[in-house]
């Protein structure tokens, strides 16, 4: 892969957070160009998850004396032929982190255990009492970038979308208002609970939560009363090690590493393990999402056709194992997650999905990783993987498939 061109974007963008409302940002957006010759260009946008930075989960560096790629879904599609961007959310990774330099707005119930003593001498109540995010300003810088890569010389097609785990919320309700923009949709362990927020506004197919045009902060404020979760080195490690099997050793190290690579603030927080070397903790951005449910994703647009399935082609790919994007049927309705569920909400033919044997949310990190990149590149190229163009499957260890209730 050492022929594919790297460059990095600084997309400019107008924030909407309510932290930074009004204020010019610059979104960081890598991307790896693999067109060769003179065909046409084919952009992918990758978009990460909830806690996870875009790059140790799309372009991890390699392991030592390991495959330059086996790792890089983004560079795997690069060689494919495709013009491949990766981007980072307000709040995640390389992009602006607004209110999160200020350790007291972590989760309160995070502080004690993983802040202190370094860099809080006490926990304390965050002086921002809101989340950060909502889904109409994830969306908004969303819609920066892919107008962005747009306007680029040769990229002015629809674009195709890959979204991790809580990338979905995005991306899914992105597509639905706008289309004409996406060129396919692939979904790898995708976040979705099928009754989650929206409020019936005949006004609003999305069913935003009343107030949503104004950007709701802290509602209910008991769980969204900052702007910043953390997690440390060990959580990290442990929420990795469902499926042991499927794990190369030492890539929860190299996983973990990457992730402070992109975060030189939360880098030097956390236990000191030497004179001026720290564990460091995960910063990531705590958001309020709606509009992605039962009730949104059938959608159609206003000629009769379903958005999901018909307009845009629609693949999923997720682990046996993930208890993340599958919940108890137990849990209340905004943390009630359900891949199935997502299936059969999407309403349109043109629908795929595979249920991995073993495997668990991180599938990007897992040997399962080149099975994904095997789907995905088969997906945007032809419309189809293992000679399927629809239907739900179950892929065993061998490779064989059967068919999914």
């Amino acid at each position: 892969m050492s022929s594919l061109v790297l460059t990095e974007h600084k997309v400019p963008h107008v924030s909407t957070i309510p932290a930074n409302d009004g204020e010019p940002v610059q979104l960081p957006v890598r991307e790896y160009d693999g067109t060769n010759g003179n065909n046409p260009r084919k952009p992918v946008l990758m978009l990460h998850g909830r806690s996870v930075p875009a790059l140790p989960g799309f372009d991890l560096p390699p392991v030592p004396g390991g495959s330059p790629t086996r790792y890089s879904w983004a560079q795997e599609l690069a060689g494919a032929g495709f013009d491949v961007f990766i981007m980072d959310i307000q709040g995640s990774g390389r992009s602006p982190r607004p209110r999160m330099d200020d350790a007291c707005n972590a989760n309160p119930a995070q502080q004690e255990q993983l802040l202190v003593p370094n860099p809080l001498p006490a926990s304390c109540p965050p002086p921002y009492p809101h989340q950060l995010g909502n889904s109409e300003s994830e969306e908004a810088e969303l819609h920066t970038v892919v107008q962005y890569i747009r306007g680029l010389p040769g990229r002015d097609k629809p674009v195709r979308f890959v979204g991790w785990s809580a990338g979905s919320l995005v991306m899914g309700p992105y597509t639905l208002k706008h289309p004409e923009d996406v060129e396919s949709l692939f979904l790898l362990a995708p976040v979705f609970p099928p009754k989650g927020r929206w409020s019936e506004n005949p006004a609003d197919p999305f069913g935003r939560p009343p107030g949503a045009q104004t950007l709701p902060v802290s509602a209910p404020p008991s769980m969204f009363g900052f702007p910043m979760h953390v997690a440390s080195k060990t959580g990290v490690k442990a929420s990795l090690s469902s499926t042991p099997s499927l794990w190369e050793p030492g890539i929860e190290d190299h996983v973990w590493d990457a992730c402070m690579q992109s975060d030189p603030v939360g880098s030097k927080w956390g236990p000191e393990e030497g004179p001026g070397d720290y564990e460091g903790v995960l910063r990531y951005r705590n958001t309020y999402w709606w509009g992605w449910n039962n009730q949104t994703v059938p959608y159609k647009d206003p000629g009769g056709t379903y958005v999901l399935g018909d307009r845009v082609p629609v693949a999923i790919v997720y682990g046996q194992l993930d208890r993340t994007a599958n919940s108890p049927a137990t849990f209340p309705d905004i943390l009630r997650f359900s891949v199935p569920d997502l299936y059969t909400a999407v309403k349109g033919p043109k629908k795929l999905m595979f249920c991995l044997e073993g495997a668990g949310h991180s599938l990007v990190w897992e040997t399962t990783a080149k099975t994904v990149h095997h789907v995905s590149r088969q997906w945007f190229k032809h419309g189809k993987a293992y000679g399927q163009d629809n239907g739900s499957f179950f892929r065993d260890l061998n490779g064989e498939l059967t068919p999914l209730p």
